[in-house]
């Protein structure tokens, strides 16, 4: 059963495994684009392995087309401020859901990237996936200061909008914190590798091998 439904105070893409309740929980946070058919599939995906799914729509409504890189700015600077807020209810509503056994990940991508770090410094996720988090230096004091659950981090060494060195120091921070964490970074990969949606970003053995690390990941945390 996949739609959109109100979690908390924030509607989103729900997708269901088809198994018997109750299941673990990921979170799929978006790209800075918005809540696209790209994040619906990628929530579909997680349910077919055996999760809850539900990927929220943080723009509340409103939508970038891929490649208006100026709208999906403005929508950042618009809800971005709050956005963490509406994750935050979203996890204590799937806490507390009928059919989650109670434990939960988070996964997102660019903008989504950076959310899912920061979910973790305000609830207590059992796993954290972040796909090339855009501006996640921004949240590294917090990490720092709140970060409990393992990581596990994708990123493409080619990817321009992520500052020289943010990697190796979010990598150095993870072990000062002393958290479980893996770091995979993809050679000859930009920005948006994992995007099969988009021929010019999608790179297919990248995303191939980072999709198999990340249900590995959720499987050991989450099950």
């Amino acid at each position: 059963m996949n739609g959109l439904i109100q979690l908390g105070s924030v509607q989103g893409h729900l997708a269901k495994p088809k198994s018997k309740t109750p299941w673990p929980a990921v979170i799929v946070i978006q790209e800075w684009w918005g809540l696209d058919e790209q994040t619906k599939s990628i929530a579909d995906r997680f349910a077919k392995e055996g999760y809850l799914a539900f990927a929220p729509d943080l723009y509340h409504g409103e939508l970038a087309q891929p490649g208006d890189g100026d709208t999906a700015a403005k929508l950042v600077q618009k809800y971005g401020p709050d956005a963490h807020k509406d994750l935050e209810s979203l996890f204590d509503a799937l806490k507390f859901h009928p059919d989650c056994n109670g434990r939960i990940g988070s996964v997102g991508f660019c903008f989504g990237g950076r959310m899912s770090l920061l979910l973790s410094t305000t609830r207590p996720l059992d796993a954290v996936c972040t796909f090339y988090g855009g501006g996640m230096q921004t949240v590294f004091d917090q990490l720092r200061a709140n970060l409990k659950a393992p990581v596990l981090g994708f990123f493409g060494d080619a990817d321009v909008s992520i500052p020289s060195g943010t990697v190796k120091e979010f990598d150095t921070l993870l072990d000062e914190v002393g958290v479980e964490h893996e770091i995979i970074m993809y050679p000859n990969s930009g920005h948006a590798f994992f995007r099969n949606s988009d021929p010019q970003v999608y790179i297919p053995e990248a995303s191939k091998d980072a999709w198999e690390r990340a249900k590995k990941f959720f499987a050991k945390y989450l099950n």
